[in-house]
């Protein structure tokens, strides 16, 4: 056994020293990610409820008002008033605004703009994708990191300070994956309103594009 091997005693020794001292960075990390896991769902429930839900029906029927515009005047006024997020109607608004460029240059700067929006809604996931795959292995590191003073405590009679070590480990397993499965319900959800966001704009950039090519 390790023990018994020259030095043994003391990479074990440095081993419970390096497991021990992140305690404290892995409780303080989990309550970070608890914080950030309450911001995220109030975030979620503000998002839901200002949110223009946009139907396939208005979309077709935007799409035929672009293609039957008249000018780039009117062109600009369908988008206006079309029933879409104000996000959708900066990018819209700024490809009828590039007469001047040709048609290579128009769709190159269509790509960027639906490119930016795309990276905007990736942004947005990513913090929930952190907790999501975080929070349970910091919750897994905060359960096993006090079980090793909990059973030496246990060995020596210590009763209080086993009850101590365990329900430091049962909170912090609750806490992260807990956050863990909150953050990836929020993002699956947030997931499927930005890839119909993302959908409906790419469909309108081609019609805008459709009739400015013209």
């Amino acid at each position: 056994m390790v023990f018994n091997i020259p030095g043994g005693e003391f990479l074990t020794g440095s081993l419970d020293v390096i497991s021990q001292s992140l305690t404290i960075p892995v409780l303080v990390i989990l309550l970070v990610i608890v914080i950030i896991t309450i911001i995220t769902l109030g975030g979620i429930i503000a998002e839901y409820t200002s949110r223009k839900k946009v139907s396939v029906g208005t979309i077709r029927d935007l799409i035929y008002d672009i293609n039957d515009s008249k000018s780039v005047d009117d062109l600009k006024n369908v988008i206006n008033n079309a029933k879409i997020p104000k996000s959708q109607k900066r990018v819209l608004i700024e490809l009828a605004s590039s007469e001047r460029l040709g048609n290579d240059s128009r769709d190159a700067l269509a790509r960027k703009l639906f490119e930016f929006e795309e990276e905007k809604t990736l942004a947005t996931l990513k913090k929930t994708d952190i907790i999501t795959r975080i929070g349970p292995t910091l919750g897994l590191m905060g359960t096993l990191i006090p079980m090793g003073p909990g059973l030496a405590a246990l060995g020596a009679g210590d009763i209080n300070t086993l009850a101590t070590s365990l329900t430091v480990a049962f909170n912090t397993t609750i806490v992260g994956i807990g956050s863990g499965a909150l953050c990836y319900f929020i993002g699956k959800i947030r997931s499927g309103w930005y890839d119909s966001y993302l959908s409906d704009l790419d469909a309108l950039i081609d019609a805008v594009l459709d009739f400015m090519n013209i």
